[in-house]
């Protein structure tokens, strides 16, 4: 937790297999709590420090764990600014943003767009036909090691997971970024620019050069995130940034 005893704050999200403590999580964090916005970093079940068994798929369970953490914060009297995630935590927002209408600003880091894309890449060739035969398939290091199980219901889960369709759900009154990395070696960035199609308030950025974890981009990814988070989409786009947020506690304005 990242407190500043702001009212509003920001929830930030991992993505696969990852956890809170990983970047760009806990440098968008930190970028916030400069600001003065509290940022609360946390790990969906089955990851980092979290209690649980981790699941392939589960997109719509990470979107119930997001939930719980919204609803806890709303409860405590916060206002939530925004949430943000990450690769997959990218999509689980979108989702969320889809289903609930208690955020107004969604920012989207190197969300897939296409999930039927990149499980062959872990799964190996012909997996369908291969976990319909043997039930599941155990994932693997380089070392040989099972990392974990893909079972065709988490992998179900993962293929019917409908991108197109959320998008297309999100209210306009919901504003949401999308950020990509040219480089991202994991994520076409193809994929970024299909959310904006489908996507009706939404604002595109790609980042020359990023890759997948924006290993040497983390201070330009933070200043267009804040400087997103900064804009008053009610007032004149020459006036000074003010915090976009549901609940305006107070008027910010970025140094990056």
């Amino acid at each position: 937790m990242h407190e500043t005893g702001s009212t509003e704050i920001v929830i930030v999200c991992h993505g696969f297999r990852s956890s809170k403590d990983r970047i760009p999580m806990t440098n968008l964090a930190v970028a916030l709590e400069k600001e003065g916005i509290s940022a609360f970093r946390f790990d969906f079940a089955g990851n980092g420090e979290s209690e649980g068994v981790f699941r392939y798929g589960s997109y719509h369970r990470e979107t119930d764990d997001l939930r719980a953490v919204v609803q806890y914060f709303l409860g405590e009297k916060r206002s939530i600014a925004a949430i943000i995630g990450h690769s997959k935590g990218g999509n689980v927002v979108l989702l969320y943003a889809s289903m609930y209408n208690d955020v107004c600003n969604v920012v989207n880091i190197s969300g897939r767009f296409d999930l039927k894309r990149g499980i062959e890449g872990r799964l190996g060739k012909d997996f369908l036909e291969r976990i319909k035969q043997h039930g599941s398939i155990d994932v693997k290091n380089r070392r040989g090691k099972v990392e974990y199980c893909v079972t065709e219901e988490s992998l179900m889960d993962r293929l019917t997971t409908d991108t197109h369709a959320a998008c297309l759900s999100i209210p306009h009154s919901c504003r949401v970024l999308t950020v990509h990395g040219s480089m991202d070696e994991m994520v076409p960035v193809e994929d970024a620019k299909e959310f904006t199609k489908y996507i009706s308030n939404t604002k595109l950025h790609i980042i020359d050069g990023a890759d997948h974890e924006y290993t040497k981009h983390q201070d330009e990814l933070a200043s267009i995130v804040l400087n997103f988070l900064a804009v008053n989409p009610h007032e004149d786009k020459d006036m000074p940034m003010q915090f976009a947020s549901c609940t305006r506690e107070k008027k910010f304005h970025s140094r990056f």
